[in-house]
């Protein structure tokens, strides 16, 4: 527990994908199911924390079953969620890389990050308009 907040995420294993890591590590984290269907690779970001190189890959899951719960509490005391517009003003910081897979989405959001070399996968990763947070949010409000 490192007193910030962060998304689910975690190391692929060798024999698995980007998109087939991000759902199962959301599973093994939150509980939370999604098919690698509902996953997007957005992009690689690439830095460095320590002197020691860090690849994250920006996978956003658009369709998801069930309710977060804390799976690992030796690692995670809770999961909640947050609204778009008000992560700039948590009391907790965001874990950096966290904070730049949210900065590939909506740009901008999180001022002050640390410099992170973006690779874009494809178009499909064109930044979403910030009124798309509050259907976001609409839709999560339903599960």
């Amino acid at each position: 527990m490192r007193g910030v907040w962060e998304l689910p995420g975690g190391k692929n294993d060798a024999d698995e994908g980007f998109l087939q890591a991000a759902v199962r590590e959301l599973e093994e984290e939150t509980g939370l199911k999604a098919d690698p269907t509902a996953a997007r690779l957005l992009a690689f970001l690439m830095d460095s924390t320590h002197g020691i190189p860090r690849l994250t890959a920006a996978v956003r899951v658009t369709a998801h079953t069930g309710q977060p719960a804390v799976t690992e509490p030796q690692l995670i005391h809770r999961w909640e969620w947050h609204e778009i517009t008000d992560l700039p003003t948590l009391t907790r910081p965001l874990f950096t890389p966290s904070a730049h897979v949210i900065n590939t989405v909506w740009p901008g959001l999180q001022p002050g990050l640390p410099p992170v070399h973006r690779y874009p996968v494809s178009s499909a990763a064109v930044p979403e308009p910030a009124e798309q947070a509050a259907e976001a949010a609409v839709l999560r409000q339903r599960c």
